[in-house]
């Protein structure tokens, strides 16, 4: 296997492959304290606060941290705008350790959009979800990776490049840690001459924190029923852009949101524009993943936003020089499942700790992170393993975070009932109840049942891009540094190999060839003239749009080789 450097305690146990008996190799473990998955904020803020606590009890905590990117904030993506507040409580002298949050928001507009025209909301009609004073706008990027040399400083073992492909348990059924995912499998499954066997991370406790459908997380919550009682989470998709803009029209710090066009009123979704430092501008648009009319097309609605009248102007002129897609999971509070389970926890956007109304998550995964990470280090240095760490969501009821995603749990339920009755039922919520009605409204349907067959709906036809300001998906994939391993088995897997022809293509229309901002899924004509499905599994983005919109849900996503997927430069 990869060589690893750690003070982990190795030993060599047998793997279970899908290999023949004879083939299975033994593969190697680690022994540690905490084994984390995910190198975005959440998991980095939990390996940094166990470490703080360790080293100010003079305790000695050993912390693996798994990232299946590359590098640290290979995959991460957000707008993003961040508050201040958990990063605060995390690493309070920040500015003096150089953080890259040195953007302060200057100036917010929100803007509702017509095809031709733009009305701008005075700001003392705002909302306190939609004001960022006090914020910064920065890159995820830039923020995951100076995290990173923090939890190195204070002794965190960070492994990028290792994407963690099976949850590992006990006899009793507690979660006893993870493996790593195989190297040199071929597409046919077999071992090449480059194979290398995954490594076994055994740890008194591990934490998930994978991002949105993470694809662990989606099999715990399975598995373990930690969703029973809890609303369907709520998934968007997030597709963006990063320009290089006209120093003539660059205002760092100051944020955009709009709504409406070039979306119709009953679908939820909107857009960011944030300025940021060296010319830079951070552009998006999001669209609510329980749409209903199978023609549309995320990226295709973006392209379309950046021609408005009361945007295209900051973008004549300056240069693309990013691309990436992630999904984003905005069910809110009603949608959080339990957080705790024998051996481990959810955190960060792995569990939903994204606040919809803000349009933010890094501040709530930070702190979740922390939370989490308090409930473990007093678990392992009373001796502690593989209970369930209590601790961790009774400490999250008392904590901030819960308070403000329960002053915003209204907003998913109200805004599905279109923008103009939404936007007014949730005006009237913040600014006049303050988040605290004496109710609280709920989801019924998952993401993929709203979708409606094509019969039903009318197509949309999308402008050709003019390779200036809109442009195709193939020279946008280009821009995010995409690339996998083309010699190993599919990661997008099929439970029936039928279903894309004879259920999707035939009543959705193949709505995979729109909803996937990478260009995976294409249908093309098979030699006996039919149609068939060909999945381009070296472009994913890693988004996991597929796995929450496939009408029947019989795409999974399941991990690729580590280090595959984008790389997102400062996104």
């Amino acid at each position: 296997m990869p060589e690893i450097s750690s003070n982990g305690r190795v030993q060599h146990v047998t793997g279970i492959y899908t290999m023949t008996a004879n083939q299975r190799p033994q593969r190697e473990s680690m022994e540690y304290d905490v084994v984390i998955v995910g190198g975005g904020p959440a998991g980095l803020a939990a390996a940094i606060r166990i470490k703080q606590l360790a080293a100010q009890q003079e305790r000695e905590v050993s912390v693996c941290l798994l990232e299946k990117g590359a590098e640290l904030g290979a995959h991460s993506l957000s707008g993003a705008v961040l508050d201040p507040r958990g990063l605060n409580e995390l690493i309070p002298d920040w500015k003096e350790r150089g953080a890259p949050v040195n953007v302060p928001v200057i100036e917010d507009r929100f803007l509702f959009l017509t095809e031709r025209g733009a009305l701008k909301t005075p700001n003392f009609m705002l909302p306190p979800a939609l004001k960022n004073e006090g914020n910064f706008v920065v890159s995820i990027g830039e923020l995951v990776r100076w995290l990173g040399t923090q939890a190195e400083a204070l002794g965190v073992d960070v492994f990028p490049g290792f994407a963690a492909a099976e949850i590992l348990y006990n006899d009793d059924g507690s979660v006893r840690g993870v493996a790593t995912g195989d190297m040199g499998v071929g597409k046919d499954g077999q071992p090449t001459s480059n194979y290398q066997p995954g490594m076994e991370l055994h740890a008194a406790y591990t934490l998930f924190a994978e991002g949105a459908r993470g694809h662990l997380g989606r099999q715990l919550i399975e598995r373990l029923g930690l969703d029973k009682g809890r609303d369907p989470q709520a998934y968007s998709l997030g597709v963006k852009e990063l320009w290089e803009l006209d120093p003539a029209k660059h205002k760092a710090g100051m944020t955009i949101h709009t709504a409406g066009w070039p979306l119709d009123t009953h679908t939820y979704g909107g857009s960011f524009v944030y300025f940021m430092g060296e010319r830079q501008l951070a552009i998006g648009y999001i669209v609510g993943l329980d749409y209903k009319n199978p023609y549309l097309s995320p990226f295709e609605e973006f392209q379309r936003f950046k021609t408005h009248p009361a945007i295209r102007p900051f973008l004549e002129g300056g240069r693309r020089i990013a691309y990436g897609a992630r999904a984003i999971a905005a069910g809110g509070l009603q949608a959080l499942p339990e957080l705790a389970f024998p051996g481990g926890a959810l955190i960060g956007c792995e569990a939903g700790f994204l606040n919809g109304a803000k349009i933010k998550g890094m501040h709530t995964a930070i702190k979740s992170g922390m939370l989490a990470a308090e409930a473990v280090f007093e678990a392992t240095t009373a001796g502690r393993r593989h209970d369930t760490l209590a601790a961790y969501p009774e400490s999250f009821r008392r904590s901030w975070v819960y308070d403000e995603l329960y002053r915003a749990r209204n907003f998913k339920p109200l805004m599905s009932k279109g923008l103009r009755l939404g936007g007014l039922l949730f005006g009237i919520d913040q600014m006049l109840l303050r988040g605290h009605a004496p109710w609280t409204l709920h989801r019924s349907k998952p993401d993929h049942e709203y979708l409606l067959p094509a019969a039903q709906c009318k197509p949309i036809a999308y402008p050709k891009p003019d390779g200036k300001l809109t442009f195709d998906m193939m020279s946008s994939l280009y821009l995010s540094g995409t690339m996998h391993e083309e010699n190993q088995p599919i990661h997008l897997t099929l439970k029936n190999p039928d279903i894309p022809v004879n259920v999707n293509l035939a009543t959705y229309a193949g709505p995979e060839a729109r909803y996937c901002p990478a260009g995976v899924y294409e249908f093309l004509p098979a030699e006996n003239g039919e149609m068939r499905l060909q999945i381009n599994a070296a472009n994913c983005v890693h988004c996991k749009t597929c796995d929450i919109k496939d009408p029947k849900q019989n795409i999974v996503w399941i991990t690729p080789e580590g280090g595959g997927g984008p790389n997102y430069p400062n996104m």
